[in-house]
């Protein structure tokens, strides 16, 4: 248990830490990655900024999500049940398009005049605040290594889903989950105070790093 994203975070950051990372660079996914990120990147010394991730949601149930994109990234879905409800991924292209242009327009939003950071050569560190389905952290991993050639990828949380968190371990160098417990259920859970981080705070903590 967690008292509030800070505390996960510098908790965090001394395990990423002890990998020795030697030209770090920290993504977040925003919001609730961003109060997590931070003393991650303070403690290495290294620069933060952040990777948009929209979910997908199913046709006529927008609150569930079938998939995730970013906003340059390929969209990616549970194939499982794109299957079971008889879609295919070109059904979507409507709402994937819709949630690329909303990510496109959130990460201005977040980052301002501020540039793109280099990815070529770091050790990039994602991060977000929890792991239930992993899906969000795909898209966002899979966005840093289409973009450029990091000299690593290292997805980072303090808590997440045993199941998500091994499913996430072929697509990064290193995985570094605090806690996986078999009795997961949710994010939330897993922290004693769990508020909405809103745009104000994002933008806040990027100015800072």
């Amino acid at each position: 248990m967690f008292r509030d994203r800070r505390q996960a975070g510098e908790r965090l950051a001394e395990a990423v830490a002890d990998l020795g990372p030697e030209r770090p660079l920290v993504l977040a996914l925003p919001r609730g990655g961003l109060p997590v990120a931070a003393p991650v990147a303070e403690a290495l010394g290294a620069p933060l900024d952040v990777i948009v991730v929209r979910k997908i949601g199913a046709p006529g149930n927008p609150e569930a999500a079938i998939g995730a994109t970013t906003a340059e990234g390929p969209a990616l879905f549970d194939k499982g049940v794109l299957v079971a409800l008889g879609l295919t991924e070109g059904d979507l292209a409507d709402r994937v398009a819709e949630a690329q242009a909303e990510a496109r327009r959130r990460l201005d939003a977040y980052r301002g005049d501020a540039p793109e950071p280099e990815i070529e050569g770091r050790d990039v560190i994602v991060v977000d605040d929890g792991l239930a389905t992993g899906m969000s952290a795909r898209a966002a991993v899979t966005e840093v290594r289409e973009r450029a050639a990091p000299a690593s990828v290292v997805l980072a949380a303090p808590v997440g889903a045993p199941e998500a968190v091994t499913a996430l371990e072929d697509l990064c160098d290193r995985v570094v989950c605090l806690s996986a417990p078999p009795d997961f259920r949710a994010v939330s859970l897993w922290y004693e105070t769990f508020p909405q981080v809103d745009d104000a705070q994002v933008r806040r903590l990027l100015r800072r790093s």
